[in-house]
C-alpha cells in the first residue's frame, strides 16, 4: 500500500491546529486571546524584556508584539516603563494580576497538554518529544536544537 505523501506533515498541521484550538478555548475562559499566553510566559521567565526581545524570542514581528502589549497593558496584565539608559526604549514588565494569571494559563496549558497526550505512556510521550525537537530543529536550520534537547532529556 502506498503512502500518501505529505500525510506526516498534515498530521503534524492538524495536531498543532487543534492543540492551538484547546488551547484557546481554555485561555478564553481566563479572558486571554491567542499569542497573549506567550507573552505572559515569557516575562514569567524573565519580567523587563523590550518588546524587540519578547518579539525574537517569540519569533514574530514587532509590530505584532507591540499591538498584543498594548491589549495586554489595557487589561492591567503589563505594565510598560522607559529604559533608565534609553528613553527611547520600553521595557515590559508583568503586573500584580498578570502575576497572578500565570497561574491560570500553566494550568491551562497543563490541561491541554494532558488532554493531547492521553492515552500515551511516559516512554511514548519523551519519544513524542524528542521527535518534535528533530522537526523543529529541520525547519529552523538549527540542528544543535535537537542536541541539545536530547542531552537535557538523557540528564533527566
Amino acid at each position: 500500500m502506498a503512502r500518501e505523501k505529505g500525510a506526516a506533515l498534515s498530521r503534524l498541521q492538524s495536531a498543532a491546529r487543534l492543540s492551538r484550538t484547546a488551547l484557546a478555548s481554555r485561555l478564553l475562559d481566563h479572558g486571554f486571546y491567542a499569542g497573549q499566553d506567550q507573552i505572559m510566559l515569557a516575562l514569567a521567565l524573565e519580567d523587563g524584556q523590550t518588546p524587540g526581545q519578547l518579539a525574537s524570542r517569540l519569533g514574530v514581528r514587532p509590530p505584532t508584539i507591540t499591538k498584543t502589549i498594548n491589549r495586554l497593558q489595557a487589561q492591567s496584565f503589563l505594565d510598560k516603563r522607559a529604559s533608565e539608559n534609553d528613553a527611547r526604549q520600553a521595557h515590559v514588565f508583568l503586573t500584580e494580576s498578570g502575576r497572578d494569571a500565570i497561574k491560570a494559563i500553566e494550568k491551562s496549558v497543563r490541561k491541554t497538554e494532558k488532554q493531547a497526550l492521553k492515552g500515551l505512556d511516559k516512554k511514548e510521550q519523551k519519544t513524542l518529544s524528542k521527535l518534535l525537537a528533530r522537526i523543529e530543529g529541520n525547519l529552523s536550520g538549527n540542528p544543535r536544537q535537537i542536541d541539545m534537547m536530547d542531552d537535557a532529556e538523557d540528564d533527566e
